[in-house]
């Protein structure tokens, strides 16, 4: 039995790691999740958890912090945002690189400039294709049981991993959560007995040494397959998860696909808002549905491609643009998949919404289906990169 609480979601995420009780957390604020290792920071100094807290002058130095105490062999930590995501990022390849399982909490916030505190993807996905493995999440139950499950996912393939979630609209905002119980939580994640670390006298190793012509390339393509393996532990995980709590997660999650003659793929907290767009659209006989992402990296290939490949037309909504003059990031990887799969028919088109915190209302939602329908009657995509309620 489950135990029911109110938290704001960087609280649930701080309150995750408490449970945990991980070795070393290396940590810097900034705005949206500064809370996190502010509330951790607390339990350190309660002696609620054995964590060593390195507080740091930079997230450049959180990251190296982590990069250090993970490659010793402890279970290392942090949390961070926007430009402070970016600040670390030269050190994000390097853990990815050196194959440490680090877990980074991450409340999504636009990048500046101009400067701007509110909720868009830009900063995770300025990153994407740094190495790590990343999981988004929808609300606040979501981004507790994405952390519980994210290091079990990581150890498993050895690779750091991101849990993002929406900067102010889940990290600040207060929900219903159910806690597992501590007890659970740890034999669930269990004990952390990495193969190889510099700390262990009878196998002394180096980690992240120069890396010739003769070595580098077979060392990307072992990220690789360890991104591509971590596909099927994504699902194992979550299978005992679900035992554990009742509460199912996949790579994706779909709504009302299985008639679905239109539908959008989106990721994060505006999943909520779309789902009530098409209950509404649902009610006056339209055939509408949604496939919410919840593993960015590795991206859901085969579950995408399945999901769309009987609808007449789709939108992908992207927080965050690309500046390649025709799609969001989300909509090149959805095309691709779709490219991949020998599947084309499907009318797709880009909407890029929701920067630097621009609200996305029900109505913003049924116009894109009312843009969809259209579509679909007349087989005619127009312009396939649109923003959505922005001034022209």
């Amino acid at each position: 039995m489950g135990i029911r609480e109110r938290l704001s979601g960087n609280e649930a995420v701080a309150y995750a790691m408490k449970q945990i009780n991980p070795d070393a957390m290396g940590a810097y604020p900034i705005t949206p999740s500064t809370e996190i290792p502010q509330y951790f920071s607390a339990y350190v100094d309660n002696g609620e958890v054995d964590t060593e807290f390195i507080a740091v002058e930079s997230e450049h130095s959180a990251m190296s912090a982590c990069i250090g105490a993970q490659a010793a062999g402890c279970r290392a930590i942090s949390a961070t945002s926007s430009c402070g995501l970016i600040y670390m990022a030269e050190m994000l390849y390097v853990a990815a690189s050196d194959r440490l399982p680090i877990t980074l909490a991450v409340s999504c916030r636009a990048l500046s400039g101009p400067i701007n505190i509110n909720n868009d993807h830009s900063d995770v996905m300025a990153v994407r294709d740094a190495g790590w493995l990343i999981l988004f999440a929808e609300t606040n139950q979501e981004a507790y049981d994405n952390y519980l499950q994210a290091m079990r996912i990581g150890e498993a393939v050895s690779l750091p991993i991101m849990i993002c979630q929406d900067g102010f609209i889940t990290s600040h905002a207060i929900e219903n959560i159910e806690l597992v119980e501590t007890e659970k939580v740890r034999e669930f994640v269990g004990e952390y007995r990495p193969k190889h670390f510099l700390l262990n006298p009878d196998e002394p190793i180096a980690v992240g040494p120069y890396s010739t012509p003769v070595y580098y390339m077979e060392t990307k393509r072992q990220q690789a397959q360890a991104t591509l393996d971590a596909r099927a532990v994504i699902k194992n995980v979550a299978q005992e998860f679900a035992a554990m709590t009742g509460r199912q997660y996949g790579l994706i999650e779909t709504y009302q696909m299985d008639d679905a003659e239109e539908a959008i793929v989106i990721i994060g907290s505006s999943a909520g808002t779309a789902r009530e767009a098409i209950k509404q659209l649902r009610r006056l006989g339209h055939k509408v549905g949604m496939i919410k992402v919840r593993s960015f990296r590795p991206f859901p290939v085969e579950e995408i491609a399945a999901a769309l490949q009987a609808v007449k037309a789709f939108a992908v909504m992207d927080k965050d643009d690309s500046f390649n003059g025709h799609c969001g990031p989300l909509f090149a990887e959805t095309a691709a998949a779709l490219y991949a799969q020998g599947i084309s028919g499907p009318k797709g088109i880009s909407y890029i919404y929701g920067l630097g915190g621009r609200d996305v209302r029900v109505e913003s939602i049924q116009h894109v289906f009312s843009e969809l329908e259209k579509i679909a009657q007349t087989g005619n995509p127009g312009a396939t990169y649109r923003y959505l309620d922005v001034r022209e």
